[in-house]
Order: C-alpha cells, then sequence, then structure tokens
C-alpha cells in the first residue's frame, strides 16, 4: 500500500526515472530556457540542436530524438528539481560547460531577456556553479556572439 501511495504523489520511482539520463536533464534545461521569455525561436532551437551535437557527440537523428522527450518531459515538469539533482554530481567541469551551453542559447538571438539570465542564475546555484564562474561564461558567451565594433571610418 505504501508503494502504491508513494507512487500516486511521486514517490522515488518517479523521481529517479524523470531525468534518467543528464543530457537528458540539460535538454530539458535547454528547451525550457529558450521557451522562457515566451517563445523559442528557430535560432534558439538550432543552437540548443548544436550544443546537444556537439557536446555529446550525437547525430542529427539522435539530437531529434532527445529534443522531442527532453519537450514532452520540460511539459511534465512542475520545477526544475528533477533535472538539477542529476546534474548536481556531475564534475565542475561538466557543469560549467552545462552553463556555457545555457548561455549560448541566451545569446544567440543577441538578446538576454531577464527571464532567461533568473533562469541561468539558478540552474547554475541549483548544480553548484559559482556566482564567479556564471559571470564569467556569460561574458564569454556575449563576446563570442557580439560582433566587433569596425575599425576605421
Amino acid at each position: 500500500m505504501f508503494e502504491a501511495i508513494s507512487r500516486l504523489f511521486g514517490g522515488p520511482e518517479k523521481a529517479t526515472g524523470a531525468a534518467a539520463e543528464p543530457r537528458l536533464a540539460v535538454a530539458a534545461l535547454l528547451i525550457h530556457l529558450a521557451a522562457v521569455d515566451g517563445a523559442a525561436s528557430a535560432v534558439e532551437t538550432a543552437a540548443i540542436a548544436r550544443a546537444l551535437r556537439d557536446h555529446y557527440g550525437l547525430d542529427d537523428g539522435e539530437v531529434k530524438r532527445l529534443i522531442a522527450e527532453a519537450r514532452r518531459r520540460d511539459r511534465e515538469a512542475v520545477d526544475f528539481y528533477q533535472f538539477t539533482t542529476q546534474l548536481a554530481r556531475l564534475s565542475d567541469a561538466e557543469k560549467a560547460e552545462i552553463v556555457r551551453m545555457m548561455w549560448q542559447v541566451v545569446f544567440v538571438d543577441d538578446t538576454n531577456h531577464e527571464l532567461e539570465d533568473n533562469m541561468v542564475w539558478r540552474v547554475a546555484e541549483l548544480i553548484g556553479v559559482s556566482t564567479r564562474q556564471r559571470t564569467l561564461l556569460r561574458n564569454e558567451a556575449r563576446r563570442a556572439t557580439t560582433p566587433p565594433d569596425p575599425v576605421g571610418d
């Protein structure tokens, strides 16, 4: 009886199966991030696909399936906990790379909405990326997407 009640209220079985793989958790967070300012643009979706492909070495079919599953998981999620608990166990370098991917998605459309900024801050805190590291990664991502000032005339 306890197991049935536990399953009904999202006990351990549901919590561990919700984001069983770190790359699914990362994909779900990126999907949510792209839409947090109202709607995900095509350029943001392409940035997510590129980040997942490059970081995890996936082919286009794997990326497409991962994004579809991530969208489903994001729609079902009530908070970030089921995703961030998986990621908090990763190495510091891997966690920093996740935050870097998030900033790439934020800046790909040349804007930085306050809700995007807030989400990256919250996720970074939850997975154990320092404020300093998050800020450095933000500045790197912004510089990478900002065209240089023209020199001359």
